[in-house]
């Protein structure tokens, strides 16, 4: 299964919403998460050291067909969550990546950042759930319906005082809103301090456990 999780305008909150479900998915089962950043973002957003070895993009650059050389460069990132780094290496081309993520046995979380030509849009392509990550906001909402994708589900970061809601995202946008995440200042002190991996917040967890 893979979910994937992308956006339409920086800022949205995807990469602590993809660490998350990767995180609550891990509680699932003995079988480890792999958590897939395309983004760059991940190890900062889970308090990791950034890792210095290869990762997605030096693989699509040079070893796009072998699926063992893919896995060995996954490392770990908190218990029973693995992850694959994006690497050095701008990313190009995805077909061979969507196609090895869709046979992985284990539950796949794919941070794909904002959404755009590569591997990104063809693992988003593939994903059994495409999850857009959305600040209900008039200029988010413009691009996302002028997106070449739909989203098979709506993580909606909400925040006081917008005009716009659940029931107009979903209006304009033909999906369900799956999840509303408060944009607390809880989560981002724990991404500041590190400490997401080890004390996901409550708030995460009631929002988006559904969705994992």
């Amino acid at each position: 299964m893979i979910i994937t999780c992308w956006s339409v305008k920086g800022g949205s909150g995807t990469t602590v919403v993809a660490a998350s479900l990767a995180l609550l998915a891990s509680r699932r089962g003995p079988e480890a998460t792999l958590l897939v950043d395309l983004a760059g973002d991940a190890p900062a957003v889970l308090g990791m050291a950034e890792p210095t070895g290869p990762g997605v993009g030096d693989w699509l650059d040079g070893l796009g067909t072998d699926p063992d050389a893919l896995r060995a460069m996954e490392i770990d990132a908190a218990p029973s969550v693995r992850l694959l780094p994006m690497g050095a290496r701008s990313l190009a081309g995805g077909a061979n990546l969507a196609v090895l993520l869709a046979l992985d046995t284990r539950t796949v979380v794919v941070d794909a950042g904002v959404l755009g030509p590569g591997p990104a849009f063809d693992v988003i392509a593939a994903a059994t759930t495409s999850l857009l990550v959305l600040r209900p906001c008039y200029l988010a909402l413009r691009r996302a319906a002028l997106a070449p994708v739909r989203p098979s589900g709506i993580v909606l970061v909400t925040e006081a005082g917008r005009a716009l809601g659940r029931k107009d995202v979903e209006s304009v946008l033909g999906a369900p809103v799956v999840a509303e995440v408060l944009a607390d200042p809880m989560v981002a002190r724990a991404v500041d301090a590190g400490l997401l991996a080890g004390r996901l917040p409550r708030g995460l967890v009631r929002s988006l456990s559904h969705a994992a």
